[in-house]
């Protein structure tokens, strides 16, 4: 039976105060190897795996090592399992259902994983390894080469004669609730992840700091864009699904970096078009931010259809159309389907001018709102007419930028 070390209560107590603060996993994990080396473990690197909800990502690892700044990295997604990982002792722990592996040093070579190769030219003299799964035990076992929720650890020491049996029961002792204290951190990044990458990086903030009412909204004065792609509707009829989601996924990529490099937030995606707001502390600040990406994106567009055409891949167009003033944002919908989004007036007459870009013949064009809340921008704004609008009583002059990237 596991001997519980003395020292085993303090860190645990230190680790369950971490996870109802919800303190980040570096902040945890190097905490955690401090107080370990504290408690008399000989600490020389400890190294942490564990799955990641990410479009980008598959996993994340993170690496204490004496004397040095703990670091992470991220795992890319990879269809097939890598040799790295095949080799790998975590991998071999979950392929054959092992609760820990242990391998001493000190005798040198052979050893039977690559990474234990590394780790005895540093001077390290015993490995440790143990991995805990955030789920029901009743599910079925873990495939190793799509590992589930949960972590895997592996502790190393260079002191000679390696870890003692009262160290590995302190750590055995203490790794349940490590894995509690990095659930409740993990999980709290993954909704913060998420919520950011499917409503956005301003919605989905409110959304987990508790504004989830429905009905909930603030009216702001903001800039409202909506971008469309041109002739896409056609593609879509010829093109291959995979080549079309390809293409889809490189306009949008470019799109929403040069607006959030801009400060604007993407609210949501509407087939071929997508919905966009510039909300940044005055409508002032708002029309500069929205002209210098829509006149920075006409140039990242244009240079990415020439890196097509020279790969002979089709090419799209696009079309930005831009209004100031009053919106309603927050939580709209029913009791268990909402969307943080805007709507009003504002929102509505942007869409008419959307409109309008066939008529006036530009792909960016703007309310006399926005022309007049950007005064003294270096863009060169010029007046494309007044124009009825559907659904809006008065007249009202639309705008275009002229020269520069779209010039």
């Amino acid at each position: 039976m596991m001997q519980i070390d003395v020292n085993s209560g303090p860190l645990i107590a230190w680790l369950m105060e971490q996870g109802l603060q919800g303190s980040s996993q570096q902040q945890l994990l190097d905490g955690y190897c401090r107080r370990l080396t504290e408690a008399g473990v000989p600490l020389m690197r400890f190294h942490l795996a564990q799955r990641a909800y990410h479009p980008e990502f598959g996993g994340i690892g993170i690496r204490w090592t004496r004397g040095e700044s703990i670091t992470s990295q991220h795992y890319e997604y990879q269809d097939v399992p890598g040799e790295e990982w095949l080799n790998s002792p975590f991998f071999r722990m979950l392929e054959q259902g092992l609760p820990d592996i242990r391998v001493q040093l000190e005798g040198g070579p052979p050893f039977e994983f690559p990474i234990l190769y590394e780790l005895y030219e540093a001077g390290a003299t015993d490995y440790f390894t143990a991995g805990l799964r955030f789920h029901s035990l009743e599910e079925k076992p873990t495939d190793p080469t799509r590992p589930g929720e949960g972590i895997l650890v592996s502790w190393t020491t260079d002191r000679t004669g390696g870890f003692s049996s009262r160290e590995l029961d302190l750590i055995r002792t203490t790794l349940p609730h490590l894995g509690l204290a990095l659930k409740s951190s993990s999980n709290r990044q993954i909704a913060s992840d998420l919520l950011q990458i499917y409503l956005g990086r301003d919605a989905g903030r409110r959304v987990l700091s508790g504004e989830i009412r429905r009905g909930s909204s603030q009216e702001i004065d903001a800039v409202i864009c909506l971008f469309d792609l041109k002739g896409f509707t056609e593609l879509a009829e010829r093109l291959p699904s995979g080549n079309l989601i390809d293409m889809l996924n490189g306009y949008f990529g470019l799109a929403v970096a040069t607006i959030q490099s801009h400060g604007g937030n993407i609210l949501k995606f509407m087939g071929d078009g997508m919905l966009t707001m510039f909300n940044l502390g005055s409508i002032e600040e708002d029309a500069h931010a929205a002209l210098a990406a829509a006149n920075e994106l006409c140039g990242k567009i244009r240079a990415f259809n020439a890196e097509r055409e020279a790969e002979g891949l089709p090419t799209a167009g696009f079309t930005l159309a831009l209004h100031a003033g009053d919106i309603l944002y927050g939580n709209i919908g029913a009791q268990n389907r909402l969307d943080f989004t805007v709507i009003g007036q504002t929102v509505n007459q942007t869409a008419r001018i959307a409109g309008m870009h066939r008529s006036v013949g530009q792909n960016i064009i703007m309310s006399e709102e926005v022309m007049k809340a950007a005064r003294g921008t270096e863009h060169d704004l010029v007046s494309l007419g007044r124009y009825m609008l559907r659904g809006v009583a008065d007249p009202i002059e639309l705008y275009t930028i002229y020269r520069g990237s779209c010039g």
